[in-house]
């Protein structure tokens, strides 16, 4: 069964889906949520993503070097499953260093909980507007610095 790319699939993502879940509730057990969401479930991706390269990288079509190549690659089910679970490894660990960060600069978790969902369902755009609303923050702060 685990070596099985839809098996596989069916295990990875409700896994994630506990990471983003400790991420939304990270107020409230803040220590608990990094543990699991920036190092335990990253890394059990991690693992997995390694082990189909691994396995199957030998065996994919296509390559790196061209969108058709890359399109060849994506047919091969195993290679396209350690393409999901990269995703689903990096958006996460990105979404706990916006935890992380939003806690440090103050930043109220209520504000980030958008760039969570956009950074689970869209990557880079979430992190995009979470870097917008981190420099929001910090004119903010530099303004009322200056009339203080």
């Amino acid at each position: 069964m685990l070596t099985d790319p839809h098996s596989l699939f069916q295990l990875t993502g409700p896994l994630a889906m506990l990471g983003w879940l400790a991420l939304a509730l990270a107020p409230l057990a803040p220590r608990l949520a990094n543990a699991v969401a920036a190092l335990a479930i990253p890394a059990l991706l991690s693992v997995a993503y390694t082990a189909l390269i691994l396995v199957h990288w030998s065996d994919a079509p296509g390559g790196f070097d061209s969108l058709a190549n890359v399109m060849a690659l994506f047919t091969h089910p195993a290679v396209a499953l350690a393409g999901w679970v990269h995703y689903l490894a990096f958006d996460l660990f990105v979404g706990a260093w916006i935890t992380r960060t939003a806690r440090a600069e103050r930043i109220h978790h209520l504000l980030i909980l958008p760039c969570l969902v956009l950074t689970f369902l869209f990557g880079p755009a979430g992190f995009l507007f979470f870097t917008a609303l981190r420099a929001a923050f910090a004119a903010r702060a530099r303004m009322t610095k200056a009339t203080a």
